[in-house]
């Protein structure tokens, strides 16, 4: 269930500056120069007190592309670069900007300033080096990488004294290719490690092994399992990139029998995972104890009763509070927003941990995404609208930079990235064996799911 859109969208701290240094206002830098009025150029965008806001795609572009006298703010090259995917594929923009490259150089060929055509070509070799860089996932398409080196052919014509573009564009090669290599590898290795949910009819028939352990039996302390979390949340959004996140926002548009059944036990797991709960909360890890928190809110979970009656809620409750999803989750921002300051004050790696609710993150996306249209009357680009997209999703990208400082411990963490998944029928089952049900409703629910269950297997 989506978040309701609110009158101004979810605000969050600007640490541009923290990765793209200086040069990061978005707006016309001193020495940067300023494209050339003309036919789809600089008169097709509409700058308000120094900052773009809008433009056709074509004058958008041609602002992307540089000139023997300007080259583009870094900030726009990543936000076009980021939000350009919205309107056109990555290969036909690359086209396009090989296209306009084309035009320019054969302009200065043919000109009186063809002694400033390696300059030229040495400012579109950065623009590529930044492109692959910031989006290498782009040329992962054979029609992206083939616009690639059709333009870096093309440049390296006029570089036939000393070879600093070629080499510029042999470096840039081989780092593209090691970043397409490592995200194969990284997805090979997530295919790997994914489990499996259980089989629903296996869950009534199925003994767990006898050397199988809860949690408890790998980890007693909730400030160290907090940490584990932690190191896996961290390796989970590191490999988060912006792209990723454009086309989620972009597509939102169109068991075995091995479970606890003492009450005692039950009860101690709930308070154990509490805790676990508070801790990922004082390390800023807001990802982990929200899905601690709506596990423990699921109905298999929550309708016992009489666990839970033994379990010292206090701590609970102001975990609620903290996620309590009212007036759009007003008190979760206030604490993210807290640990942002805390992050961006911080001198070490534990302070500079910051990891938000991801759902709710990519739903204030969506929402900024669908509330503000992607064209102006006048036809041109919302780019207002895609300097804020831009702007979260940066600050987004500061967070998963952060080396988790907490030491990794193996057997936990294999507990965790191993430990099954139940399906909600199978978690039904372990919850009405552990307490019966207490009215018809449940009784009929029980009977239901039994009888469908062994039918299935």
């Amino acid at each position: 269930m989506f978040l309701e859109p609110q009158e101004t969208m979810p605000q969050t701290s600007v640490v541009f500056s923290s990765i793209l240094g200086p040069s990061c206002s978005g707006q016309v830098q001193p020495g940067m120069g300023e494209r050339g009025s003309g036919a789809g150029g600089s008169g097709d965008l509409v700058f308000q007190e120094g900052r773009l806001i809008s433009g056709s795609l074509e004058a958008l572009m041609e602002h992307l592309v540089p000139t023997v006298d300007y080259y583009p703010d870094r900030t726009y090259i990543f936000t076009f670069l980021l939000s350009s995917r919205v309107f056109i594929p990555p290969h036909d923009l690359l086209a396009r900007v090989g296209q306009i490259c084309l035009e320019q150089r054969q302009q200065l060929e043919t000109g009186s300033e063809k002694t400033k055509l390696k300059s030229f070509s040495a400012k579109i070799v950065q623009l590529l080096k930044e492109w692959t860089e910031a989006f290498p996932y782009d040329f992962q398409d054979e029609k992206a990488m083939a616009e690639l080196k059709a333009i870096t052919h093309r440049v390296t014509q006029c570089d036939e004294e000393n070879g600093t573009v070629k080499k510029a564009i042999a470096q840039m090669t081989q780092s593209l290719l090691l970043s397409l290599a490592a995200r194969s590898q990284l997805q090979e290795l997530r295919e790997k490690l994914r489990s499996p949910a259980m089989d629903k009819g296996s869950v009534l028939k199925a003994k767990p092994p006898a050397t199988q352990k809860d949690i408890l039996g790998v980890c007693c302390d909730p400030l160290v399992l907090a940490q584990q979390l932690t190191h896996i949340e961290l390796e989970r959004v590191s490999s988060i990139h912006p792209e990723d996140l454009m086309q989620i926002v972009s597509h939102m548009d169109s068991r075995d029998k091995h479970r606890v059944v003492k009450k005692k036990h039950r009860t101690r797991m709930l308070e154990f995972f509490i805790d676990v709960a508070r801790e990922c909360f004082n390390i800023g890890n807001f990802n982990s104890m929200m899905a601690i928190i709506s596990g423990m809110n699921l109905s298999p979970v929550a309708r016992l009763k009489k666990t839970w009656s033994k379990v010292k809620t206090a701590k609970f409750d102001v975990l609620e509070h903290h996620m309590d999803p009212s007036s759009n989750f007003c008190n979760y921002r206030t604490a993210l927003q807290g640990a942002t300051q805390r992050s961006q004050m911080a001198n070490s790696s534990r302070e500079k941990i910051v990891i938000p609710v991801f759902n709710l993150f990519v739903k204030d996306i969506y929402f900024l995404h669908k509330i503000h249209t992607n064209h102006l009357p006048n036809g041109h680009v919302n780019f207002k609208k895609f300097w804020e997209i831009s702007r979260q999703i940066h600050e987004f990208m500061t967070w998963t930079q952060v080396e988790c400082p907490f030491e990794k411990d193996k057997k936990i963490q294999n507990y965790l990235l191993t430990a099954p998944i139940y399906s909600e029928e199978a978690l039904f089952i372990a919850s009405f064996e552990s307490e019966g049900p207490e009215n018809h409703m449940e009784k009929d629910s029980w009977k239901t799911l039994r009888t469908t269950l062994l039918n299935r297997a």
